[in-house]
């Protein structure tokens, strides 16, 4: 396959119009679109006051929409109150929507338990009462350390209540990453479970917190426990509580606490690969509106929608678009407790089709692990019921988007490639299904009332359509961080100050194309300098999967003493070319990459594996492949790889 065949993701020409039928539904058309974008821009605090009025309860509405005179720690609708749980249950309770399903969950075992709204409001408002018997209170901070489960939902909902702010910790984090949150938060109460199930077997999430506090300078007062497993753990008196006899002993009923929309409402740390954890912080008024609206707008939710986000609500996707988003509104949440391909590769289609998903958000790295195993296994199940797809985590290579576009929502479902991060709360550049023309691998344009550029080093706006460099904010939004947990310093410094506090500074390389089109090229210390080119490693990576023997490729950079660095290549073959001449096949890439891109960019290196180190949330792991690529001793903590042996096996 020539490189006249495949489009590089700079050269990426393909597009995919709105189908017809598809816009004549949604929640946003062309003409609204533009509506929005121009009173963003023309009146910004009548276009976010309307949107929080008319979108969010309010207990005590405000009168100031933003307050930037400590810029840039912005302040928005701080003189009002509200409470997210109320907004997120006891609104939809006066309505039909009480007897809505707001969660079906479905274990790994193919148990599947069902709560309506009103369901979900009693035991969010129970579990309230449970911590404030325990003396939690307003300001209170409490770890969650929960497998994939809807209790994990109450709690946070709980916390939300009563005005404690939580941090969720994904449950595939080792004792020592849960420590450090425990201690950076001087979190009170630590909720758990005895374990939870991944891929047949039981991941120990209690013998992990019992480990996390024994090494711990901070004490924890309590630790919920929920039985999930039934395994035998240890239970420390006076300290560990089960879950199941607090209940049955706790009012039903907890009064929610209005609270100052700038009150914080989630602590959620960025992951350790390099230093320490940052804490990014969220509000409660500003965090919540931006969710809702993006769900709202993004994935065209409609009432009679069952909707699929696959993430871990260990993750800001997971808080955004499995609880406070679609719950505030008042959508049917469909969670899943265990491994993708568990136990077998048809296992999320088979889910889609029994539970009749309409709307399924998943991340590149599980779509091009599920394209490596086959169409066979998509192609036996039916999946007629999804009407749009979306991804998040990464940028989409354009053939994994293309399998994704064609193998599963069958040319007729839009896919919403959304960027952000954990700092920006929401989508911030995303298609709207009923408005935006797609490109495969764009993440297209930004949603009302984002306003993104590019600049280059000295901070100024690239205005060439063939030149890429840093993504920044020029402007605030109500979902943006507002610091870093004890640490303003850190915040402006990683955030702000390399460009005076001029922008938010996201920290990604991204290329806009003639039509205002942006494409994330990587993280920027994921950029390469080859030979004084700067080449990302998006590019590089999605070349290689273009090329029909690739399942996955990870590219890194390793210092070359004539061309700076040289480029590293990580292959994962698809099992129809794994017993393939390896020497041959690699000069056939290296051949093929130069073709796509042109000869600075051809890998010096492939190293050829059977997978990818990556954390159990489904990222690779790339601090360790540029060790592994520069000869360095493995030094790092490994504890959150999905299987420590793809590390064995690259260093042999």
């Amino acid at each position: 396959m020539s490189g006249t065949q495949i489009e590089s993701i700079l050269t990426e020409a393909r597009t995919f119009p709105v189908p017809e039928e598809f816009a004549r539904q949604a929640n946003m058309d062309q003409a609204q679109y533009e509506a929005l974008c121009r009173q963003a821009a023309e009146n910004p605090a009548e276009f976010w006051g309307k949107l929080a009025r008319d979108h969010l309860h309010w207990d005590k509405p405000f009168n100031q929409v933003l307050d930037d005179s400590q810029a840039p720690f912005y302040k928005w609708f701080s003189d009002g109150e509200l409470n997210v749980s109320v907004n997120c249950l006891d609104r939809h309770l006066d309505s039909p929507t009480r007897n809505k399903a707001a969660i079906i969950w479905e274990s790994e075992q193919g148990e599947v338990v069902t709560l309506t709204y009103a369901q979900l409001h009693r035991e969010v408002s129970r579990f309230a009462a449970t911590l404030q018997d325990l003396g939690i209170h307003l300001g209170d901070r409490v770890a969650i350390y929960m497998p994939m489960v809807p209790e994990a939902v109450i709690a946070m909902l709980a916390c939300a209540r009563i005005g404690a702010i939580h941090t969720v910790v994904f449950g595939g984090f080792s004792a020592e990453a849960l420590k450090d949150r425990i201690e950076d938060t001087q979190a009170r109460l630590l909720i758990t479970a005895d374990g939870g199930y991944r891929a047949g077997k039981v991941v120990p999430l209690k013998h992990n917190a019992d480990q996390a506090l024994s090494r711990s300078s901070h004490a924890v007062e309590h630790m919920i426990v929920f039985q999930r497993t039934g395994e035998e753990v240890n239970m420390q008196s006076g300290r560990d509580l089960w879950w199941h006899d607090l209940a049955a002993k706790a009012q039903v009923d907890c009064a929610p606490l209005a609270v100052n929309a700038e009150h914080p409402l989630l602590i959620l740390y960025t992951s350790g690969s390099t230093g320490k954890p940052k804490g990014i912080v969220h509000s409660s008024g500003g965090y919540l509106l931006w969710s809702l609206l993006t769900t709202h707008w993004v994935f065209d939710l409609k009432p009679t929608d069952v909707y699929w986000c696959t993430a871990d609500i260990g993750w800001i996707t997971g808080h955004s678009y499995v609880v406070y988003g679609p719950l505030a509104l008042g959508a049917t949440v469909f969670m899943y407790e265990g491994a993708p391909t568990y136990p077998d590769a048809g296992r999320f289609w088979d889910m889609i089709e029994h539970h009749r998903v309409n709307v399924f958000y998943t991340a590149p790295t599980a779509i091009r692990a599920l394209m490596k195993l086959g169409d066979e296994w998509p192609n036996r199940y039916d999946l007629s019921s999804l009407r749009l797809l979306g991804t998040v985590g990464e940028p989409i290579n354009p053939e994994a988007w293309m399998w994704y576009y064609k193998v599963i929502g069958k040319e007729r479902c839009p896919i919403a490639d959304t960027w952000w991060q954990t700092e920006t709360g929401g989508h911030m550049i995303s298609p709207l299904p009923g408005v935006t023309p797609l490109k495969p691998g764009s993440c297209t344009r930004p949603l009302p009332g984002i306003f993104p550029d590019i600049v280059d080093e000295e901070g100024e706006i690239i205005q060439s359509t063939e030149a890429g460099g840093y993504l920044v904010m020029t402007r605030p939004w109500p979902g943006m961080l507002r610091t870093v947990w004890g640490d303003e310093a850190r915040y402006i410094e990683n955030y702000w100050a390399k460009f005076n506090n001029r922008f938010y500074v996201a920290g990604d390389s991204a290329h806009r194309d003639m039509d205002g089109y942006y494409w994330i090229m990587g993280r920027i210390d994921d950029v390469l300098n080859v030979s004084g080119h700067r080449l990302g490693t998006m590019e590089i990576e999605s070349a290689l999967v273009a090329h029909p023997a690739v399942a996955e490729a990870a590219v890194v950079g390793r210092p070359h003493e004539i061309k700076g660095e040289a480029i590293c290549a990580f292959v994962v073959l698809r099992q129809s070319h794994a017993g393939e001449d390896m020497d041959a096949l690699a000069q056939t890439l290296r051949a093929h990459v130069a073709d796509a891109i042109g000869p600075i960019a051809r890998p010096d290196e492939i190293r050829f594996t059977d997978n990818l180190p990556k954390t159990r949330s489904g990222k690779i792991m790339r601090r360790l492949l540029r060790a592994i690529a520069r000869g360095e001793e493995i030094t790092q903590d490994t504890s959150t790889l999905e299987n420590e042996e793809t590390v064995r096996q690259l260093e042999r």
